[in-house]
Order: C-alpha cells, then sequence, then structure tokens
C-alpha cells in the first residue's frame, strides 16, 4: 500500500471528529441550546502586584466562552480601570488590569472582577506589600534565602559521614532503611504539596495530568539510568553504585528543595514576612536530615573521604542549589504549574530512588529479608526524625 495512503487512512478519522466537533461547536444538537443557555463564565486571577498606589492583575479566561470585565472592585469600592490588551477575554486569553489605588502597606485587600454577565471573580491579599523589583537588592535578598534554607543545612548535614562510616555489619542495611524512611517521607511531602496547588490552578491547565506527566517523567528517567547501569554491571561495584545513588538521591532532594524554595520565596514576595521567616527556620532544621540521606549509601562502600570530597560537594550542591532557584522564581515569577510540575517530579525520583535502594539491600536474597526487625526500625526512625523537625515548618 503506497505510504500517501497508510497517512490518509491515519488521518481520515481525526478529520472527520474535527468536523463534527465543529458542527457541534457551531450549532449544537440542531441548535436549540446554542441561544438559549447562559455563557459559562470563568476568569482565574493568576497573579498581582503591587506597587506605589497602583494594582496590577494578571488574569486568564479558564472557560469556554468570552469573558467582558465590566467592573473592578477593591475593598468593595468600585475603581477605575486600564485592561490591555482588552476588556473582552476569548477563550484561554490572557490580560492584565491596572488600577490606581492608594493601598496601605500592612493591610488586606480584596480585588474582585464583575463581568458583563453579573459574574464576580475576587481575589484576597491578606498583607499588602510593596512587590519585589528585578534588582540587584531583591536577588541578593533571594539568594541569599536559598542558601539559609538549602545549601548550609544540606553541607551540614554532609558532615555525619565519618560517624556513619564507623558503622559495621548489619547497622549499614539499618542505615540504608533510615535513609528510604526519609526519602518516603519527603516523596508524600511533595505529593502533597502538589495536591494542594492543582486546587489553586486554573482547571484548563489539567493539575492532574501536570502532577502524573512529572512524576511519570521522573520514575521512567531514573528507571533508565538504573536500567543501564545493572545492564553494563556498574551495580556490581559497590563504589560506583554507592556515587549512584547518592547522586540519584540528591537529584530527587533538590527538585523537592525547589518547592520549598518556591514557598519560601512566594512568602516573602506576597508580604508575608513573618511567615517567610519562619518556614526559613523549619526548612533549616527539616533539611539537615536530607545530608543524612545522601551520604548514608556512601558510608560503607567508598575507600576514602578525601578522594571523594568533590563528589560530596556536588550532591550537596545538587541538593541545595535549586531551593535557591525556587526562591528566585517563587519571589518575581511564582508559577503554580511550575511548581507542580517541579515538585511531582521530585516525587517520582524519591520514590524511584528509595524503590533501587531496597532493592540493592535485598541482593541476592528474598524481599522477606528487608522486613527484619533492625531494618524496620531503622526504617521507622527515618520516618519519625523527618516527622519531628517538619513541627518547625509552619
Amino acid at each position: 500500500m503506497p505510504r500517501t495512503k497508510i497517512i490518509l487512512n491515519a488521518l481520515l478519522p481525526l478529520l472527520l471528529l474535527g468536523l463534527f466537533i465543529y458542527l457541534f461547536v457551531q450549532k449544537g444538537p440542531i441548535g436549540v441550546f446554542k441561544n438559549s443557555v447562559a455563557p459559562i463564565e470563568s476568569l482565574f486571577i493568576e497573579r498581582v502586584t503591587l506597587s506605589h498606589e497602583h494594582i496590577r492583575a494578571r488574569v486568564l479566561n479558564d472557560g469556554p466562552e468570552p469573558v467582558t470585565v465590566a467592573q473592578v472592585l477593591v475593598n468593595d469600592a468600585y475603581w477605575q480601570f486600564a485592561m490591555e490588551p482588552s476588556p473582552t477575554l476569548e477563550p484561554l486569553r490572557k490580560s492584565t488590569i491596572d488600577v490606581s489605588y492608594p493601598w496601605v502597606e500592612g493591610e488586606p485587600l480584596r480585588i474582585a472582577l464583575l463581568t458583563t454577565a453579573g459574574t464576580l471573580f475576587d481575589k484576597e491579599i491578606e498583607v499588602a506589600a510593596p512587590t519585589p523589583r528585578f534588582d540587584g537588592v531583591y536577588v541578593r535578598a533571594f539568594l541569599l534565602l536559598g542558601m539559609y534554607v538549602g545549601v548550609i543545612p544540606v553541607l551540614l548535614g554532609l558532615l555525619w559521614l565519618p560517624f556513619l562510616r564507623r558503622l559495621h555489619g548489619k547497622w549499614y542495611n539499618v542505615l540504608l532503611a533510615f535513609t528510604v524512611g526519609l526519602l518516603v517521607f519527603l516523596g508524600f511531602d511533595a505529593l502533597s504539596e502538589s495536591f494542594e496547588l492543582i486546587s489553586g490552578l486554573p482547571s484548563v491547565l489539567n493539575g492532574s495530568g501536570i502532577l502524573l506527566m512529572g512524576f511519570t517523567l521522573a520514575v521512567l528517567a531514573l528507571s533508565a539510568v538504573s536500567y543501564k547501569t545493572e545492564h553494563l554491571r556498574i551495580s556490581k561495584d559497590d563504589h560506583t553504585q554507592a556515587l549512584t545513588w547518592g547522586y540519584l538521591i540528591a537529584l530527587g532532594i533538590g527538585l523537592h528543595n525547589l518547592g520549598e524554595g518556591l514557598a519560601v520565596g512566594s512568602a516573602y514576595a506576597l508580604g508575608e514576612i513573618a511567615l517567610g521567616s519562619a518556614l526559613v527556620i523549619g526548612f533549616m532544621a527539616h533539611n539537615v536530615t536530607e545530608g543524612i540521606a545522601i551520604v548514608a549509601p556512601l558510608a560503607r562502600a567508598i575507600r576514602g573521604i578525601k578522594s571523594m570530597f568533590h563528589h560530596i560537594v556536588l550532591m550537596g550542591l545538587a541538593a541545595g542549589v535549586p531551593t535557591i532557584a525556587g526562591a528566585l522564581l517563587g519571589g518575581f515569577v511564582y508559577s503554580p504549574a511550575l511548581s507542580l510540575f517541579f515538585l511531582a517530579i521530585g516525587a517520582g525520583a524519591i520514590f524511584e530512588v528509595s524503590f533501587d535502594i531496597l532493592k540493592g539491600m535485598k541482593g541476592e536474597g528474598k524481599w522477606l529479608a528487608l522486613f527484619a526487625p533492625a531494618n524496620v526500625a531503622g526504617f521507622l526512625a527515618g520516618l519519625l526524625v523527618i516527622y519531628i523537625t517538619g513541627f518547625l515548618v509552619v
């Protein structure tokens, strides 16, 4: 059969489907509903930025019908506004609303949009504060926040390596089980944060789909890496296997910490200084334990700390530096969809690495051997430690 005919056979159902969708959109079922049903309006206020006596809101038409903004209310009072490119938004289109308003720093703000159909869409700002500008002062501030939250705590946690290397025999498996406990908790923590973000996303973005794609992308990519190392018999070398685990753990934790940086940066950007400070302190204590998770697989396998020092530092940076990127993104261009995607990738990476560690602990034995009382105790201890440090995060 000619290639052209094969392609036409493949495209024919899609072309016919497109035709029927067009007819339905234009006419509906014989046209009886098109003009008799009230329009479905949906506006999503993505981001509000504040400057001196000025409010700027970015909105998205999240529904299937065009929406026209007729009035803007600030704290229940009507105010004149300008809207670019147009007050009428077609489906999936964005626009920016500018309002001159003498807002007061530290007081709450409520911004509401009233459409021509009488539908009201609003957004609350608990504490009004100037939105950070992209300049040297704020860039340095967010860089330091990322350092405090991610880089410094993780590097401090790596200092436990000399102590961990003194553990021998079954205690090494207990330490690995402890690491898995830490990672599993972090994985579920990332998934929990992801589900919270889904509720705040425009429905058109399909947050569940973003979560699924990010999670499976991480699992499949790291599974491919694991398969390749096993296929090349790298896993038979304890030293190389330990380094592989260390880097994979650091990568998964780094993606998780990117989400933490986004939370801290967005809190400061919204003027929630007290919340931001509490998050910094809590995440610092929380993230020290992540250093243990990174170096635990190295404790028995590496030949010498000095010869592996550069690897250990690189792992610490891989886990901590994404927090800086998260703080910058959260402070200047926070995107819930992007945050969700990175958190999903982090969760998938963490769970996949946890499975690899358990598979390595099993070795040639049976999976039931993993449930030795000492290993179970180590796993539960990992959960408990990171749970307790989580109390410091508001």
